[in-house]
């Protein structure tokens, strides 16, 4: 099941920059290794993913779960994180 999203400007241009493809922010979102709340914001979620193809670099992205089509705010790839 793929759940519509919508990439903010900041997130899009964060995404280009980072070379980070909207495919592996769907899998992020329908097989996230781990989810987390986020700490000041109640209407934001970060999901965790090892994307394959960077060497399983933990990919997070966060979104906002309020809004539909969800929100994309931003994704990085998260180097201080480890998965187990």
């Amino acid at each position: 099941m793929t759940m519509e999203l919508m990439l903010s400007d900041h997130a899009r241009k964060r995404c280009l920059k980072r070379r980070i493809q909207v495919d592996w922010i769907r899998q992020a979102l329908d097989s996230p290794a781990r989810i987390e709340n986020d700490a000041e914001d109640d209407s934001l979620v970060h999901v965790l993913y090892p994307v394959p193809e960077r060497a399983f670099r933990v990919l997070r992205v966060i979104y906002n779960e309020t809004v539909d089509p969800i929100s994309i705010v931003t994704a990085y790839f998260d180097d201080e994180v480890t998965l187990p």
